[in-house]
């Protein structure tokens, strides 16, 4: 599934999917690209986890380990962090968000229209 308009000569007049939402001829379809949400929640979660993770293997103590019964509760913690962020990071490389952009007409306040693609 691709994000952008097929530019290949022919394309135009191949059938469309009945799943793929129609564009209309003077649009594109763009994706969010770096500043999707996901993969700034992805970055947040993996650097956390990564400071959980060092935590967990420099400083667990006998005193943590009898805290949390013998479980290293912050290598654990950091572990789960990171894993999750690597999946918001996939997830938006797998589906990333698109949105059909078309110029907008001359005297409009915004050079371009913006809306999701659903």
């Amino acid at each position: 599934m691709s994000a952008h308009k097929d530019q290949t000569p022919g394309a135009q007049n191949a059938p469309e999917s009945s799943d793929a939402p129609a564009v209309p001829e003077d649009a594109t379809v763009q994706t969010a690209g770096a500043f999707d949400i996901r993969n700034f929640i992805g970055i947040l979660l993996g650097l956390f986890g990564l400071v959980l993770l060092g935590a967990g293997i420099f400083a667990f103590t006998p005193e943590a380990a009898a805290k949390t019964g013998g479980v290293n509760a912050n290598l654990w913690a950091g572990l789960a962090m990171v894993i999750f962020g690597i999946l918001f990071i996939v997830w938006t490389k797998v589906d990333p968000i698109r949105m059909v952009v078309r110029d907008n007409e001359d005297g409009a306040e915004e050079p371009r229209d913006i809306a999701a693609l659903d």
